[in-house]
């Protein structure tokens, strides 16, 4: 009976999107606080600040993929070697100065209630929550795939 209301199901893209959302956002809760856990220099204070810092981690990597893809777009348009070398160069400075002001913002808006480490820890994190997002999307695909069922 659950499997006949399972293919009864539409998602509006609002919908898909807000379940990605909600599942990214609970994904870099747990990343988060096993950081918090095993590294001893990740530290935020209470499962609330934790929360906090999720969504705020989560609209921070969303705007700086959005503006490197942006700027990494913008040298991609363009013929010849310069270009190519200004792509690398930018995107590589996108996305070494954002783990610094990812600290900064994450200390201010939490008032110093969550401490992601230095920047060694923020890349870390930074990589375990991509690492988080592109497992689930990888799920999430092979569960849409059509079943093989082994005759025999």
């Amino acid at each position: 009976m659950a499997e006949e209301r399972a293919t009864d199901l539409s998602v509006t893209p609002a919908q898909f999107r807000f379940a990605k959302a909600l599942t990214d956002i609970l994904v870099y809760v747990v990343v988060l606080n096993l950081f918090v856990e095993y590294v001893h220099a990740v530290v935020i204070e209470s499962f609330t600040v934790s929360v906090v810092t999720a969504v705020l981690l989560w609209l921070l990597l969303g705007v700086l993929v959005r503006v490197e893809h942006r700027v990494a777009g913008f040298f991609r348009r363009r013929k010849g070697l310069l270009p190519r070398i200004l792509r690398y160069l930018s995107v590589w400075a996108i996305l070494f100065v954002s783990k610094f002001a990812i600290i900064e913002i994450v200390a201010f808006v939490t008032a110093g209630r969550a401490v992601l480490g230095h920047f060694v820890e923020v890349v870390a994190i930074v990589v375990a929550l991509m690492a988080s997002e592109a497992l689930l999307k990888w799920v999430f695909r092979r569960l849409g795939e059509p079943e093989v069922h082994a005759s025999g």
